[in-house]
């Protein structure tokens, strides 16, 4: 985690060889390709994520005869994501501060939904909600497995969170052969997702956690909404709301309807701290497990 935390993504390493994120999407498009046709194609989604699954294990079973703990620490590292994350969120409250143009921009870069008609608030929105589903699936997620199953238990759900990101999708293409990959990710996340929303609640003002049990389970997703409605009540802001896929509005509810609404890009200055202060508290958690 401190390795991830200070040497994040280096460009250099990363233009030269391709990161292992990037290899396991190369695998599932491959897999898409190959197997996305014909009939029975929840079938072969499901078996497909069965084998994904079992190659990572068997990679990661591997990587863990190595002697020594530097490989385990060094794929953990790389496989972590706080650092980045911290870097693509900042940015989009930079940008803001020079531009809505800019801004909108910089949040393309890691949101899905559509950006042009966005204002300032539906900007700061945006990379908001993005930092605290990240900050679940990119940090406390991989932690978590690499705590319970150890490499295998990582690449496992790396894997399977990656293919839910590309095929997971209610599309006409990927209904039925992403099923099993969102319906697995599903299950690999309901405790970190928990377990984040937690740690966000410990390190913001501790809002009245009746709130967040009441409106996380409304979201649109299973687990995004946990840590999203911890986001939202510890900074006593409103998020999630409308908002706009491939030019069709979604009329989604606010989570944290009472709470500010005017955003900007201070309030991602704040969320960009609780990004860093869960880090600290869950570290702190790590070293406490490790230690005992």
């Amino acid at each position: 985690m401190v390795l991830d935390a200070a040497a994040g993504e280096p460009r250099w390493l990363w233009s030269r060889v391709p990161h292992p994120a990037v290899l396991m999407g190369r695998l599932i498009n491959w897999c898409d390709v190959r197997f996305n046709k014909g009939n029975h194609q929840r079938l072969l989604g499901t078996m497909t994520m069965i084998e994904l699954c079992i190659v990572a294990g068997a990679i990661g079973w591997l990587i863990e005869k190595a002697p020594g703990p530097v490989l385990d620490i060094i794929v953990l590292a790389v496989l972590l994501a706080q650092r980045s994350l911290v870097q693509h969120v900042q940015s989009v409250g930079d940008a803001l501060r020079l531009s809505l143009g800019d801004g909108k921009l910089a949040v393309a870069m890691i949101v899905g939904r559509d950006t042009r008609d966005m204002d300032e608030a539906a900007v700061a929105r945006s990379a908001i909600e993005s930092a605290a589903e990240n900050l679940s699936d990119g940090v406390i997620a991989p932690v978590f497995w690499f705590a319970v199953a150890g490499v295998p238990g990582l690449l496992i759900y790396k894997i399977v969170n990656t293919a839910d990101s590309m095929i997971g999708y209610r599309t006409p293409k990927h209904d039925a052969f992403g099923w099993a990959a969102a319906r697995l990710d599903d299950l690999l996340n309901l405790i970190p997702a928990r377990l984040t929303a937690a740690l966000i609640w410990a390190v913001t003002s501790r809002p009245d956690t009746r709130a967040i049990l009441r409106e996380a389970p409304l979201h649109r997703s299973p687990n995004a909404g946990w840590p999203e409605a911890a986001m939202a009540h510890g900074l006593d802001i409103a998020l999630s709301g409308p908002r706009s896929y491939e030019g069709t509005t979604k009329d989604y509810p606010f989570v944290n309807a009472d709470g500010e609404r005017a955003l900007s890009a201070d309030h991602i200055d704040q969320a960009v701290g609780v990004l860093w202060k869960t880090w600290g508290l869950a570290l702190i958690i790590a070293l406490l497990l490790a230690l005992f």
